[in-house]
């Protein structure tokens, strides 16, 4: 059979604009929803931009009802509360505000309010056809505003949500998590803490850099994950460094939007690592994808070489797949990332847990190189 087979998707409805969190009230209605349930992390739910947003709501008389119980890895915990407040409040729809955790767990709470008792949200991970398991009809709308420049999940049909028992992060797909409307305001983003305007940046270039170096087919991926690291590398260092330069912010939310537009294409090691690392120690996910993004390359150089030459070669960077390396750690420095698994807390007693959660990650099936038990293995003591 023909590599050239494949079934591609693309994004929905995008208001992008500084100032255009003033249209959320008009967005959920056009989606349909009378009464939303604004979700957030605790952090957010304190600062200014979140009491904006709940104002807008109100003032067209939508309400001011608002979720805040989403931890830095959402679990099934976080899911269940969420539930009860959207059902409490008798919501007909979801704002999901904030960085990709808020995101995630509003998407789900979108998806499950309305299931059937006996359905569990682990019925509708991203394997096969276990999505036409949910009823379709009763996932409530979805409006998502980002206030981060990473995930890209405002433009995704998934939500990642981590099992606290196993601690395995899963990811639960259906198409109609789509968000109906995404309002991407690039003020909303201003106010991020330095560490994670860089986490959550260099979130964005693992999903290009991946999309980018992942053997599957799909050629308008390939192009978007290509300008959206010239994105990342042209306009991270500079909102790390003026935090209000509106300008390079925009840049950041567009570069995030398309690395997950662009993984529709495939992700690898770097996020088959950080996806168990991230469940079992709680680190942030970007900075966990920084943390060993230089390792990756290396274990890849067989596989994407000439690709990452070409790729170099468009971004401005002399000396090919080794020149984009040298760039790496230069951000990894700028911004402070940690050296290696270990400066994150990880032990060496965890690789034989952890290695066993990055083969079960579905990231790993689209890594240029095949990871198997001993050479995962090996990229995590490397890692570490």
């Amino acid at each position: 059979m023909s590599t050239q087979f494949a079934n591609w998707s693309y994004p929905t409805a995008v208001k992008f604009g500084v100032g255009r969190v003033a249209e959320l009230a008009g967005h959920c209605a056009a989606a349909g929803i009378s009464r939303p349930l604004l979700v957030t992390d605790r952090a957010l739910a304190r600062l200014p931009i979140t009491e904006q947003a709940l104002a807008v709501l109100e003032a067209a008389g939508l309400g001011r009802s608002l979720f805040s119980g989403v931890d830095t890895n959402p679990t099934e915990i976080n899911l269940a509360e969420g539930i009860a407040a959207y059902c409490a409040g008798s919501h007909d729809g979801v704002v999901g505000f904030g960085g990709g955790s808020a995101l995630d767990l509003a998407k789900l709470i979108a998806l499950m309010a309305g299931q059937r008792a006996e359905l569990s949200v682990w019925d509708l991970e991203d394997v096969g056809d276990w999505w036409t398991r949910a009823d379709a009809g009763a996932i409530a709308p979805i409006v998502a505003v980002p206030t981060t420049a990473g995930t890209g999940s405002e433009v995704g049909r998934a939500g990642v949500l981590t099992n606290s028992t196993t601690h395995r992060k899963v990811i639960v797909f259906h198409p109609r998590l789509m968000p109906a409307v995404t309002l991407c305001d690039p003020a909303l983003t201003v106010g991020m803490p330095r560490f994670i305007t860089a986490g959550t940046g260099m979130d964005a270039l693992a999903h290009c850099l991946e999309a980018y170096c992942s053997p599957h087919f799909h050629p308008m991926s390939q192009g978007i994950a290509l300008e959206g690291m010239r994105l990342v590398l042209d306009n991270l260092p500079t909102v790390y460094a003026v935090p209000g330069d509106l300008e390079a912010r925009g840049q950041m939310m567009a570069a995030a939007a398309m690395g997950a537009v662009a993984f529709q294409k495939g992700l690898g090691a770097i996020h088959a690592l950080s996806h168990p690392v991230g469940a079992v120690y709680g680190t942030h996910h970007g900075t966990t994808n920084a943390c060993v993004m230089p390792m990756v390359l290396e274990f890849n150089r067989p596989a994407i070489e000439e690709k990452m030459d070409r790729a170099a070669a468009y971004l401005g960077i002399a000396g090919g797949l080794d020149g984009f390396l040298d760039v790496v750690m230069e951000l990894r420095a700028a911004f402070d990332i940690p050296p290696s698994l270990g400066a994150m807390g990880v032990t060496a007693e965890a690789l034989p847990r952890l290695t066993e959660m990055a083969l079960q990650d579905p990231s790993c099936g689209g890594n240029p190189v095949t990871m198997t038990r001993e050479t995962t293995r090996a990229l995590f003591e490397a890692c570490l």
